[in-house]
C-alpha cells in the first residue's frame, strides 16, 4: 500500500492543490485569505475572552489563561473534526473519479489529511506566533504534545476510513455522525474546565479520548507544564483499535464500494 501511495504522489498532491485552489477561486487576495481568516479567528477568541467578556479559569486571575485555554482546544478539536466529518461524503465526493479511472482507494483518505493538516497547521502557527509575542511560549516543552498530535491524527483518520466506508453503504451514518460530534464537543472540556465537573460525571467523562488528548495542549500551554504520565499507552492503543477496525472494515466492504456508488 505504501509504495502505491508513492507512486500516486503526484494524483495526492492534484486533489489536495484543487481542494485549497477552490477555496480562494475568484479571490483577489488569492491564498492569503488561507492565513487571515484564522488569524483574524483567533485574534478574536483572545480579544473576546481575555478583555471583552474577561473570563478567567477557577483559581485564577491570569487574563490570558483561559483564552489559551479554549484556542488549545479549539484548534485540536477543529483538526479533528475537519478529518472525521469530512470523511462522511469522502468516497461520494470522488465517486465519478473512483467510477472511471483505476487508483489506489487509500489515496483518498490520505488526500483528506494532508488538506485537512494544512488547514491546521496554518491557525496553529499564528496561535503559536502569537504566544511568542504575548510572551507565553512553551519553549521546548512543546515537543511533549507530538505524541499526543501522532494519537490523534491516528485516531482521527481511522474514524475517518471508517465512517466513509459505512455511509456508502447506509447514508445515515454521515447524519449519525454529525449529530454525534455536536455531543462529542460538549463532552470535551474546551470552553470549560474540567474542574467544574462533577465527580461522579468525571468518571465517565475519562472514557473519551479526546478528553485526554485536548487536556495535553491546554496543560503544555496553559500550565506550562508536561501532560499528565500515564495516558499515552491507552490512548495509543484506542487509535490503534480504531483504525484496525476501519481498515478491516474497508478491505471487507471495499470490492463493492464503486457497485453501491
Amino acid at each position: 500500500m505504501l509504495r502505491s501511495l508513492w507512486q500516486f504522489r503526484g494524483f495526492i498532491a492534484s486533489l489536495v492543490w484543487r481542494d485549497l485552489r477552490s477555496r480562494t477561486a475568484r479571490t483577489v487576495w488569492g491564498h492569503a485569505w488561507l492565513v487571515i481568516e484564522p488569524a483574524i479567528q483567533i485574534v478574536i477568541y483572545v480579544v473576546i475572552f481575555s478583555e471583552v467578556l474577561r473570563a478567567r479559569l477557577p483559581g485564577t486571575q491570569d487574563r490570558l489563561s483561559y483564552s489559551i485555554y479554549v484556542t488549545a482546544g479549539l484548534l485540536s478539536w477543529n483538526f479533528f473534526a475537519e478529518l472525521v466529518l469530512g470523511g462522511r461524503t469522502l468516497f461520494l465526493e470522488y465517486a465519478d473519479l473512483l467510477r472511471t479511472i483505476r487508483f489506489p482507494r487509500s489515496t483518498l483518505p490520505l488526500a483528506l489529511l494532508l488538506r485537512s493538516a494544512i488547514n491546521a497547521a496554518i491557525p496553529a502557527v499564528i496561535f503559536l506566533a502569537l504566544l511568542l509575542w504575548l510572551g507565553r511560549w512553551p519553549g521546548t516543552l512543546l515537543l511533549a504534545a507530538l505524541p499526543y498530535l501522532a494519537i490523534q491524527t491516528v485516531l482521527a483518520i481511522g474514524l475517518a476510513v471508517w465512517v466513509a466506508t459505512l455511509n456508502v453503504f447506509i447514508r445515515d451514518v454521515g447524519n449519525a455522525v454529525g449529530v454525534l460530534f455536536q455531543f462529542w464537543f460538549w463532552l470535551t472540556p474546551i470552553v470549560y474546565p474540567l474542574s467544574v465537573v462533577p465527580e461522579s460525571v468525571r468518571t465517565w467523562l475519562d472514557w473519551n479520548p479526546m478528553l485526554h488528548v485536548v487536556a495535553a495542549y491546554q496543560r503544555i500551554l496553559v500550565e506550562g507544564l508536561p501532560p499528565e504520565p500515564g495516558m499515552l499507552m491507552p490512548l495509543s492503543l484506542t487509535a490503534l483499535g480504531v483504525t484496525g477496525l476501519a481498515w478491516s472494515t474497508f478491505r471487507v466492504l471495499s470490492p463493492d464500494l464503486v457497485d453501491e456508488l
